[in-house]
């Protein structure tokens, strides 16, 4: 009889645990093709902490935008020129590139009312789409798969690129699925084929807990296994930064071109919580985000696919208008969003940068319900009712 120690049954109830709703999503990709030209992928990337989005779209000729940071405003000599009044952060020279060429939307103003400045709980709102006033225990990616997959036999995949599965991505009946290298997903197969030869299904000695493992792991690995090949599939010709962002955003590429149907991919990129010596910080991790979305776009490009796909980027808040005393920025509130993709309707500066006139306890207004985001990319890109799934009728805008 298989003994099993406490450690090998934990490594493997790990996969269990995060397979234990995966089992139709794999067996999907072993009939689903690859998303055809024309239908539409959505990748979003959260910018986690909170970035300052006043040194990411830097209204450059506003005065009190100086004033409130001697030390930490960029000047016009040093932004990337978008118009007359508006620059982007010196180190995002391949999205400002990409604007050049009409394949960047920039939305500002986004938030919600009553704001939060946790972290956790604003994040939260994000990832659910409630208001602040609700709290929701499943996301809004997780309930477009809820909606996708009623009464139909093909559901619709989403993945996350990384160890665990953020709340955006878990329904009320599916979820996606989390992974940072595919390569692994077929990691415990030959431990579990021992397990499936050595106690075959109704073994009398068969204990609890392999028997749960026999149940939840048993029909996930012949789809795990396939995943992991249609992965190798496709071996990007193009060079990816040496950064954790660069190598999510290469197995993103090589999953799009790869024989299988995901729909939504999610991945994080910070942290952003930049209340200590901002300028350094906040640069090094745009130029990562830079790079890597440089890298992604190009590879969607060669692969004439950039029509299909589209980037969104997100943060939990802003920061507050006013530096603090560490050269920092503390939490704020609404944010500027960066759309990237070749099938955009609009481009550029999307609406009216920020009133910093018009503060409220010295932080920017919001202007634009990041729920009506949602709303427009989950009806008009991913053609779902987005009424159902964030549970109230939002305004829709044109840049897709």
């Amino acid at each position: 009889m298989l003994i099993i120690n406490r450690r090998r049954f934990l490594q493997v109830g790990s996969l269990a645990s995060a397979s234990v709703f995966m089992p139709k999503f794999l067996k999907a990709l072993e009939r689903d093709k690859m998303v055809p030209p024309g239908n539409k992928v959505l990748v979003v990337i959260q910018l986690s902490g909170g970035n300052d989005g006043l040194n990411t779209v830097i209204p450059y000729r506003n005065d009190i935008y100086f004033r409130s940071r001697p030390a930490i405003g960029i000047q016009r000599d040093k932004a990337l020129m978008l118009t007359d009044e508006t620059g982007l952060h010196p180190a995002l020279t391949g999205i400002k590139s990409l604007y050049d060429n009409g394949a960047v939307g920039i939305l500002q103003n986004v938030g919600y009312p009553n704001p939060d400045r946790s972290h956790f709980r604003s994040m939260d709102i994000w990832q659910t789409g409630s208001a602040s006033s609700e709290a929701w225990s499943n996301g809004w990616i997780g309930r477009y798969l809820d909606a996708q997959c009623k009464g139909c036999d093909k559901p619709v995949q989403a993945v996350e690129i990384d160890d665990t599965l953020s709340l955006a991505l878990k329904g009320e009946l599916e979820k996606g699925l989390a992974f940072k290298d595919p390569n692994r997903l077929g990691g415990n197969d030959r431990f579990m084929n021992e397990l499936l030869q050595q106690h075959p299904a109704g073994d009398e000695d068969t204990h609890h807990n392999v028997d749960y493992l026999y149940k939840t792991m048993g029909s996930t690995l012949s789809s795990a296994s396939y995943l992991k090949e249609q992965f190798k599939m496709y071996k990007t010709k193009e060079e990816y930064p040496n950064t954790a962002l660069g190598s999510s955003m290469r197995t993103i590429a090589r999953l799009i071109m790869s024989d299988i149907s995901t729909k939504v991919y999610y991945v994080s990129h910070g942290t952003f919580d930049t209340h200590v010596n901002q300028l350094a910080s906040q640069n090094n991790l745009l130029k990562q985000l830079d790079d890597a979305v440089t890298s992604f776009t190009k590879d969607l490009q060669s692969n004439n696919r950039f029509q299909d796909v589209a980037v969104m980027t997100f943060s939990e808040f802003g920061r507050r208008v006013e530096q603090n005393a560490s050269n920092g920025t503390d939490h704020g509130t609404a944010n500027n969003m960066f759309f990237i993709g070749g099938g955009l309707k609009e481009k550029g500066l999307l609406n009216d940068g920020p009133d910093l006139e018009q503060l409220q306890d010295g932080d920017l207004q919001y202007k634009v319900d990041f729920k009506s985001v949602y709303a427009t990319m989950l009806n008009k890109w991913l053609g779902a009712d987005d009424k159902a799934i964030l549970k109230h009728d939002y305004p829709l805008l044109t840049f897709v």
